[in-house]
């Protein structure tokens, strides 16, 4: 059995601008950090005796044969692409719910490929983790997404990551002092609006037009360039939530679909009780919303939103990982050595694997 664990993110700043039909083109820029927040995939072969060879479970269970036969898109494309021929289980399940704007979906893709090539007894890097995702969804899903969420469910941490026009992408680590890293974390807000939609829906609305909306993305990049200049200074972070703010006015206007008049009432109402910026998180529509407010003022901002779910959080910066392995059941007595020689570094990282979640 294998259990990966893989964060969403909170992205801040150059959103849009990592659509390949943007970046190809003019090369692209995100701000983004993962956080505390997980999704969990649990991994185990199936014994031939069962009436089903395939198990899949997330909101709801898929009893299979063969692997065309799952209705699960990421699943049945995962399982194909690694070419996965045994009876297998898979379990799915998150801390925070899918198309909320958290990169739930790349969350989920980057931690079954983590989950299945630990299975088949392979170590992967990050990069590859990232790569494999956003060749996934974009060219074997055509998935309408971009490709900061998969690196930075890979990856994880406080990140610049620049898109080049070659198709690759670099991360670079904000070197941030624990203080600053605090600082920022202790100004943000999350609260979930309720509303679900997906992501692709609401993307293809402004990226089949991308060109003519160039003016916005190049402002979109531009933000990314001044918050990284504000959090390395030792100016007061109000900066970066009214620059938060300013992104958003912009992003607004990429789609009459990246808002709607409830999530303008909301944005308007946390303005007036004291944030200074704030943005949907993903490609906008509903789901999750992020507010910058200084602590002093956000007791006030939580009675306001009392009626919507908070959700505290912290940055983390592990990126996907493996959390639990155990082989033992899973391969012939000859495999057994192999497996475990080439599953050590899975030991390094983590000596006393803990228990895996109910």
């Amino acid at each position: 059995m294998i259990i990966s664990r893989t964060p969403y993110r909170v992205s801040f700043f150059g959103g849009g601008t990592d659509y390949p039909a943007w970046y190809r083109q003019h090369g692209g820029a995100v701000l983004a950090a993962t956080i505390n927040k997980y999704c969990y995939l649990t991994c185990r072969y199936l014994p031939p005796f069962l009436e089903h060879r395939i198990r899949v479970v997330y909101s709801k269970i898929e009893l299979c044969h063969t692997v065309e036969e799952i209705t699960h898109p990421s699943v049945r494309e995962t399982l194909r692409y690694l070419k996965i021929e045994r009876g297998i289980e898979i379990h799915h399940g998150g801390d925070l719910p899918g198309r909320s704007g958290m990169g739930s979906s790349s969350a989920f893709t980057v931690g079954l490929l983590h989950a299945l090539y630990a299975l088949k007894g392979k170590v992967v890097g990050k990069k590859q983790l990232a790569s494999e995702g956003i060749h996934l969804e974009q060219d074997i899903l055509k998935e309408t997404v971009g490709s900061q969420d998969q690196v930075c469910a890979a990856f994880g941490g406080v990140n610049r990551i620049s898109f080049l026009q070659n198709g690759d992408f670099s991360v670079q680590p904000m070197t941030l002092s624990q203080n600053r890293l605090k600082e920022l974390n202790s100004h943000l807000m999350l609260f979930y609006t309720g509303i679900k939609r997906t992501a692709s829906d609401v993307a293809s609305s402004y990226v089949a037009g991308v060109e003519a909306r160039a003016g916005l993305l190049n402002r979109m990049r531009e933000c990314v360039e001044q918050s990284c200049e504000i959090l390395n200074s030792k100016r007061d972070l109000s900066a970066f939530g009214e620059l938060l703010h300013q992104a958003w006015l912009a992003k607004r206007g990429l789609s009459e679909k990246v808002s709607n008049p409830q999530v303008d009432a909301l944005y308007a109402e946390a303005l007036a009780t004291g944030a200074l910026g704030g943005k949907l998180l993903g490609a906008g529509g509903g789901g999750f919303i992020l507010f910058f407010v200084p602590p002093e003022r956000q007791s006030k901002v939580r009675k306001r939103f009392s009626r919507l779910i908070h959700v505290p959080f912290e940055f983390e910066f592990s990126g996907s990982q493996i959390i639990y392995f155990d082989l033992e059941e899973d391969f012939a007595k000859d495999d057994k050595a192999r497996a475990h020689q080439q599953l050590e570094p899975f030991r390094e990282l983590n000596p006393d694997p803990p228990t895996p979640p109910a």
